[in-house]
């Protein structure tokens, strides 16, 4: 089944075309990483799976069902996003941004269940942010926070994962553990993963799915090792490929690392 279809989805911005005709089908359970040169419209896909973008020609559906006809709550029930860094408008606790992964979920009147709760102190615990609690969230540094929005779209628990470069402000040991943590929750948990990442050596490590996009359109989809050769490297990045460190493609499994 589905877990994500668009058909010809089309987004325009002041006339310009930020997506042109995407046709996309991502399986339940699938690890999908999108990838391209800046503005080539990975962003926008993502906002436009996530119901954040109106399209202004096709369509985009949940698990068969037209996002077009859910309300937020509907959609945050069934996927859970993890942008680029927002700014946060007051204090808060890390525990408390963490939370908020709990909110489709959570009684209207009483709140936070002890299931709630116990969602929350495990996805703290998964992605390794306790000993952040406590801390203004305001104040930790881009990579912390962004490790805290991972721990609260993780206590989300949605069947669908999105994540807009969730690497860009991390050491090179985060970067690798957040990848292992994605890797992770789909294989153990079964969650849909569809990531924009810029580093074409993490997307073709880490993803059994690599889709590349270019100038608003859909270039590529498939195995790292067909999606990312060395002549689509250098027609749409732009570069060299002998300066561009992917693993032996050839040689992945294909269902990913573990």
């Amino acid at each position: 089944m589905s877990a994500v279809r668009t058909e010809q989805l089309t987004v325009a911005y002041r006339g310009r075309p930020a997506l042109s005709d995407v046709d996309l089908d991502i399986g339940a359970g699938e690890r999908v990483a999108l990838v391209g040169p800046n503005g080539a419209g990975k962003s926008t896909l993502l906002r436009a799976i996530a119901g954040l973008v109106e399209p202004t020609a096709g369509s985009v559906e949940l698990a068969g069902v037209p996002i077009a006809g859910l309300d937020r709550l509907a959609i945050a029930r069934r996927l859970a996003v993890v942008p680029q860094l927002p700014t946060l408008p007051f204090a808060t606790t890390v525990e408390e941004v963490v939370a908020l992964g709990r909110l489709p979920h959570e009684h209207p009147i009483r709140g936070l269940r002890p299931s709630d709760r116990a969602a929350v102190a495990a996805a703290i615990d998964r992605v390794g942010v306790g000993h952040l609690l406590g801390r203004d969230a305001r104040e930790l540094s881009l990579g912390e926070r962004q490790l805290v929005l991972l721990a609260m779209a993780v206590a989300q628990a949605a069947p669908v994962l999105l994540l807009d470069e969730p690497t860009v402000h991390l050491d090179l040991r985060h970067q690798v553990e957040v990848m292992e943590l994605l890797a992770d929750v789909n294989q153990r948990d079964g969650t849909t993963v569809i990531a924009v990442l810029h580093d074409i050596g993490l997307a073709a490590h880490f993803f059994p799915r690599v889709v590349v996009l270019d100038r608003a359109r859909l270039v590529a989809d498939g195995p790292p090792a067909d999606a990312l050769t060395p002549e689509r490297i250098r027609d749409v990045f732009g570069v060299d490929p002998a300066l561009v460190r992917l693993p032996e493609l050839a040689e992945l499994p294909a269902t990913g690392p573990a």
